[in-house]
């Protein structure tokens, strides 16, 4: 299909269809959608959620508890807030139930690049995607189902085409009641259309924001007189009326009132007998306009709080569903985060150093989340990533505990997802000659713009130190291990072998007997295998070697008995993945001459060169890069 009937065929489909009341209330009687509210419509479109057992997966089951978690493919792309859409649908699941929340106005508060407006405009999106029916002509796209009175017809539409009585408490507009009087109560000669709601042409989906402090009045939500009708029409007469407010558009749908809390109190009084009663008045003399919609304001949390502590504003604090929209505060879902900012520009095709984005979600997780009490907030920040660090920081808590004693408030303050991006956009086009991004620069970057925006002092300390004491000694391990594993050719099968020796020899030196090499003959005593094994053991300092022997040999076991009697994979246990590489790497000094950019002696110096630098490049470096990270690597190895 081509472009050209791909998009006539799209037009096709939104186009309204018509139809009598009677054919209307036929489809009624199979099709329950026919009637449903706005909350019903945006539930069937978000869909059913997908069910993830978090006891299946030992990293999500340290996040949840082991509970059964929702997730909603219609959310799919906002990574982090699990908690926050389940929310949003609950407020809509409830309202669709017909009960307290049918009333109230949904309201996201936040930080500020926190994601509330990439929300209110995927439910703006989700809302267009279910038609509705109304009558044709209504300015306010009004249900059919507003012509009948429920106390009299109630029973009889139940009874006939199956509506539940609760589906009448609309009102007929203004509107609806001149042409009822023209039509001399034949409701026959109304026509209903079956609508799509759609932004571009404000059906059943508007947007308010707040305007100026003197002038703005209640018309931005419930429209008003149109001069250009009155040599026609009486002022009071609907006819002359412009139903162009949030309000009106937005019947049947959505509206959604940006930075609710700048407007002017009086602004907002409307939106109380909307939500409330389920109809509000214009601006002139006639009967009140039928509301059924949802609204959905959003805003920061400093108008928040100023509304709140307002006691002149409670009539509106109590019909308010507050939605929490924190950052977010797992490092792993921050990165996915930047991945699918940078995949809608066109650096998606520009060189990402390894562990620039993560650098940079660590450098803005950090910023997000309370200091611990008698813990580092970088384990804290670890835990909060569902990392396991039983065996590397005893002193680190439960992620539940961290949780409870940082309080609702977490996540609700420090550097936005927006900083973080500009700060990663400096950092591809931090260097003239190369498009491309990697964690020395980034940390440059970073430094600067923390000075630029100009924090209180305590802050910009506080930042600086995340910097120096975690994200660049962190940094220097990394590169230091990137570059020792691309220095040594076969890096994985040796680090392989000296696992299987060091298990073969601890578990013969624990059973105290004489182990023969299979290959040499050679016999090896207990104190032969005490030497060989602290050969391993000293260069990592392991303390208590008898502790730490029967520590791996069991865990070896058991992983034997799971694994067909194979020995698991040398890097599956950190702590002796720790004792190994301090073995591999305790001699680097031949490494010096092979990674150095400097004119080689030899031939094969230069081979063993080039060599390293094309298998860093295989692990995603550019050769500029490789240099750059080599050289920041030993000289942050000569400071120290």
């Amino acid at each position: 299909m081509s472009i050209f009937s791909a998009y006539q065929s799209r037009f096709e489909s939104g186009k309204e269809e018509e139809m009598s009341v009677q054919e209307y209330l036929e489809i009624c009687r199979s099709d329950r959608s026919a009637y449903a509210t706005a909350a019903e419509r945006i539930l069937m479109a978000i869909g059913e959620p997908e069910l993830v057992d978090t006891r299946l997966d030992s990293r999500l089951s340290r996040l949840f508890s082991n509970k059964m978690v929702k997730v909603y493919p219609a959310f799919r792309e906002f990574y982090g807030l699990e908690e926050v859409i389940e929310n949003i649908v609950a407020y809509f699941r409830h309202a669709a139930q017909g009960l307290e929340e049918k009333k109230q106005i949904l309201y996201l508060l936040g930080p500020v690049g926190g994601g509330k407006s990439s929300l209110a405009e995927k439910l703006k999106y989700l809302m267009e995607k279910v038609p509705f029916y109304a009558l044709k002509g209504s300015p306010v796209h009004e249900s059919p189902l507003g012509l009948f009175d429920p106390e009299e017809d109630g029973h009889i539409l139940e009874e006939d085409y199956g509506i539940p009585a609760r589906y009448l408490n609309g009102i007929m507009s203004p509107w609806a009641v001149k042409r009822l009087n023209e039509f001399n109560g034949d409701i026959t000669k109304f026509r209903v259309v079956k609508l799509r709601p759609s932004v571009l042409q404000q059906v059943a989906v508007a947007k308010t924001e707040p305007g100026d402090e003197n002038n703005q009045d209640i018309s931005s939500l419930v429209g008003k007189i149109d001069i250009r009708m009155l040599e026609q029409y009486s002022q009071n007469d609907p006819d002359a009326y412009s139903f162009s407010g949030g309000l009106c558009l937005a019947n049947r749908g959505l509206m959604e009132f940006v930075e609710m809390f700048k407007a002017p109190i009086k602004v907002l009084h409307p939106l109380l007998t909307a939500t409330q009663e389920g109809n509000y008045k214009g601006t002139e003399g006639f009967g009140a306009i039928p509301f059924d919609g949802i609204v959905l304001a959003h805003s920061n949390e400093s108008e928040w709080m100023a509304f709140r502590n307002n006691r002149n504003n409670e009539a509106f604090l109590d019909r308010i569903y507050i939605v929490k929209v924190p950052y977010c505060l797992r490092v792993s879902e921050e990165v996915k985060i930047y991945e699918k900012l940078l995949a809608n520009s066109s650096l998606a095709e520009a060189p990402c150093a390894p562990d620039t984005l993560r650098m940079m979600a660590q450098f803005a997780v950090l910023s997000r989340i309370k200091e611990p009490e008698n813990s580092s907030v970088f384990s804290k920040m670890r835990i909060y990533d569902g990392e396991n660090l039983k065996d590397t920081d005893p002193r680190a808590k439960s992620y539940q505990e961290y949780r409870d004693f940082a309080g609702v408030d977490e996540g609700m303050s420090g550097l936005s997802t927006r900083f973080a991006f500009k700060t990663l956009s400096k950092v591809f086009n931090f260097d003239h000659r190369e498009v491309a991004a990697n964690p020395v620069h980034l940390m440059y970057v970073v430094e600067q713009q923390i000075q630029q925006e100009q924090f209180p002092p305590e802050i910009e300390q506080k930042y600086l130190r995340f910097i120096k004491e975690f994200l660049a000694p962190r940094y220097a391990e990394f590169i230091g291990k990137e570059i020792q594993t691309a220095y040594l050719e076969s890096y994985s099968e040796y680090g392989q072998n000296i696992f299987d020796r060091y298990v073969t020899y601890a578990d013969f030196w624990i059973q105290d007997q004489e182990y023969r090499d299979p290959n040499t003959g050679e016999a090896l005593d207990r104190s032969a295998l005490n030497d060989e094994l602290e050969k391993i053991e000293k260069p990592a300092g392991i303390s208590n070697p008898k502790d730490f022997r029967h520590e791996i040999v069991n865990f070896v076991l058991r992983a034997r008995a799971r694994n067909a009697g194979k020995n698991p994979v040398w890097t599956s246990y950190e702590k002796l993945r720790a004792v190994i590489e301090k073995k591999m790497f305790s001699n680097t000094e031949e490494l010096l001459p092979v990674i150095s950019f400097n004119a080689k002696a030899s031939a094969d110096e230069q081979k063993k060169h080039q060599d390293f630098v094309n298998r860093m490049v295989e692990k995603g470096y550019t050769e500029k890069q490789v240099r750059l990270l080599s050289e920041w690597y030993l000289r942050v190895r000569k400071s120290s």
